[in-house]
């Protein structure tokens, strides 16, 4: 057995005892959010993300934003500054972005708006620990911007992208995105090819990732 076979068994085990574990907190999540703005979905009305080999898919996540915000970044005349932000910023995130709600804070901030990708984990969409997944014009942006990040790119969209990695324990959003493909890519070279290693380093990851959590750091 391949430790991507290995990987596979072990998503569907874990996703599903977490998933049972978080289910109070998805129920009191959706009903906080439902209760800021009723007008609006409780899931998150994002694009597509790249999932491996570039094949697209809808990664699930508590919405954190006004509805509609993806969309109303780029024609709504108040999210002016922040479209500006984003577009010259090299991790495609926005620090202090005026689209999110209250709750949106809060979860965003302690990652509880990525417990429903739990779902995209038995899916086979994603794993638990993998890259993080981009947005299509993310990625053909930042091709042009950093052009010596092509291999890194095609590296780190050879796995299933996860619910947390090297990116999201070393920093998240105070990351760039030349040296976050770069991360990406050195995960992507390292559980393919040796099982020990890999094995060790996705119970690093995994380790780490409750403290980078509560540590709130790099959120945005």
């Amino acid at each position: 057995m391949s430790y991507l076979e290995f990987k596979r068994v072990l998503d569907l085990i874990l996703a599903t005892i977490l998933g049972v574990l978080f289910f109070p907190v998805c129920i009191i999540t959706a009903i906080a959010i439902k209760l800021e703005s009723p007008d609006g979905p409780v899931f998150a009305d994002t694009p597509k993300r790249v999932g491996k080999n570039g094949k697209p898919f809808y990664p699930y996540k508590f919405r954190s934003m006004i509805p509609n915000a993806y969309q109303l970044l780029k024609t709504d005349p108040r999210f002016k500054k922040a479209y500006e932000e984003q577009q010259k910023g090299g991790n495609y995130k926005i620090m202090n972005d005026p689209r999110v709600t209250k709750v949106g804070k809060f979860i965003r901030k302690y990652s509880i708006d990525e417990v429903p990708q739990f779902i995209n984990v038995i899916r086979g969409d994603m794993s638990l620990i993998g890259p993080r997944p981009y947005y299509p014009d993310e990625i053909e942006r930042q091709r042009k911007e950093y052009p010596h990040t092509k291999k890194s790119i095609e590296l780190a969209l050879s796995v299933k992208p996860g619910i947390t990695g090297l990116w999201q324990v070393t920093g998240r959003s105070q990351v760039n995105f030349d040296k976050r493909v770069e991360l990406d890519a050195h995960y992507a070279q390292i559980i393919s090819n040796s099982f020990g290693k890999a094995v060790w380093y996705d119970l690093k990851i995994l380790f780490q990732t409750p403290f980078a959590m509560l540590s709130a750091k790099g959120a945005v």
